[in-house]
């Protein structure tokens, strides 16, 4: 773990991507975004192309990538951005991708992801949000750990959410095998586990240069609403009509964590609007929860997922 001085960034709510991005020089890079064919996930491929970085989108829609992919070549000039299929929910398909990929790798962005879903289980009877949102990116970033080593000074960005303090990681229980299954308590569960991916990830990894920080992109209207109904984002729209972002807003804090100077050799900590966040008060919805940068609770998950994966 690196020290605790908080990161403070000159950027805000309102900056965006390419607002974090300028000046920032990635030729000879090379980055994956998963979900990167849509959402914040195409608007932090955009950044990082435009950097110069080869950037690969991992998505289950190859077609849907695809187009992404040429419109990202178009507003960039770099012809260095690659298509994969990937879907989270399939370790298979998560080994192939892990099994294809050739050379070094310099950022992995754990971006894709689903919101509030219906109760669905994976074959292995894994609770959907907490397989795709957590166990894939486990999977993907662990199979990538030799070439993000080979990648030095390599970043991971796991994109979580302020949703993180609707739940602790229930190890009794991860699966909702015993208790009532809530939809956004199981998303907010999954979205701990992506903070605390990032605690555990830099103590591991960070002897090899592999630093991992997790970050909450803000409120956006995107794909990963689709379980949401319109009258529940009516709702938390008018909750606070202004911390609503932008696509291009969304993507900033994690262009910020994939990519800032200032966050060379910095590791296992959670951003909000381009800012280490505060720990979390009370009735409020910023900041990052105690049990989600706790230690022993990030060595626990990482040694129950490790022993999920196994079978």
């Amino acid at each position: 773990m690196t020290t605790n001085n908080p990161i403070t960034t000159s950027f805000s709510h309102h900056s965006t991507a390419m607002d974090v991005i300028r000046g920032v020089d990635l030729v000879g890079r090379r980055a994956v975004v998963t979900g990167g064919s849509s959402g914040i996930g195409v608007e932090t491929a955009r950044a990082l192309a435009s950097a110069g970085a080869e950037v690969t989108l991992a998505v289950r829609n190859p077609d849907a990538g695809q187009q992404a992919a040429n419109d990202i070549t178009g507003t960039t000039g770099n012809d260095r951005v690659l298509v994969a299929p990937l879907d989270l929910a399939d370790q298979g398909s998560v080994a192939d991708f892990v099994a294809n990929w050739d050379g070094p790798l310099h950022i992995l962005v754990n971006n894709a992801g689903i919101m509030a879903a219906p109760l669905s289980r994976t074959p292995q009877g894994w609770e959907m949000q907490f397989a795709t949102n957590h166990l894939g990116h486990f999977a993907l970033a662990t199979g990538l750990r030799p070439a993000l080593s080979a990648g030095d000074g390599a970043r991971i960005v796991s994109v979580s959410s302020a949703a993180h303090l609707r739940s602790p990681v229930v190890f009794e229980d991860i699966q909702y095998d015993k208790r009532e299954y809530e939809p956004w308590q199981a998303y907010g569960q999954s979205k701990t586990a992506n903070v605390l991916f990032a605690v555990e990830a830099t103590r591991r990894w960070s002897d090899d240069g592999i630093y991992t920080n997790s970050l909450m992109p803000g409120a956006i209207r995107t794909n990963l609403q689709r379980y949401v109904s319109e009258e529940e984002l009516d709702r938390l729209r008018s909750g606070n009509a202004a911390a609503w972002k932008t696509v291009e807003q969304g993507a900033a804090t994690s262009v910020l964590v994939a990519a800032s100077p200032l966050l060379d050799e910095v590791g296992g900590r959670y951003f909000e609007d381009c800012q280490q966040a505060a720990p979390a008060q009370p009735g409020q919805r910023t900041g990052v929860a105690d049990y989600a940068l706790d230690p022993e609770a990030a060595e626990r998950l990482w040694q129950v997922s490790t022993a999920l994966l196994k079978g």
